[in-house]
């Protein structure tokens, strides 16, 4: 028997707040179960889910671990601007000037994650 990775957690101080942010990336939404204020908030998505948990110390280090997203209905710069829109930050642009390459964004807990091209994108 195998495993399946059910969730990915990610600690942050405003459990509910977090997945919100998260919920508009993914187009999916907070969990029926969570409330503001609860200490931990689920964000269904297509891959695993996203569980966010309250803990008490603030982000003071670069992530371990990080989220890659892949746009699936726009272009990597589109998606790039709708989340920066929802309240991301920019980190570091590794876009090359021949299309290729990343951005690296920040969630409003500065979470960091990346912003790939889309499918279409890899096959023109």
């Amino acid at each position: 028997m195998t495993s399946l990775v059910r969730h990915i957690t990610i600690d942050c101080s405003d459990a509910y707040t977090l997945a919100g942010f998260w919920a508009q990336v993914l187009d999916s939404k907070v969990s029926d179960d969570d409330r503001p204020g609860d200490p931990e908030a689920l964000v269904e998505s297509a891959g695993a889910g996203l569980l966010f948990i309250q803990v008490p110390e603030k982000k003071s280090v670069k992530n371990r671990v990080h989220l890659d997203l892949q746009p699936q209905d726009r272009t990597r710069d589109e998606e790039v601007e709708r989340v920066l829109a929802l309240g991301a930050s920019l980190v570091d642009d590794r876009r090359r000037p021949d299309g290729t390459g990343w951005v690296v964004l920040a969630d409003p807990e500065g979470n960091e994650f990346c912003v790939e091209r889309s499918t279409a994108e890899r096959t023109e």
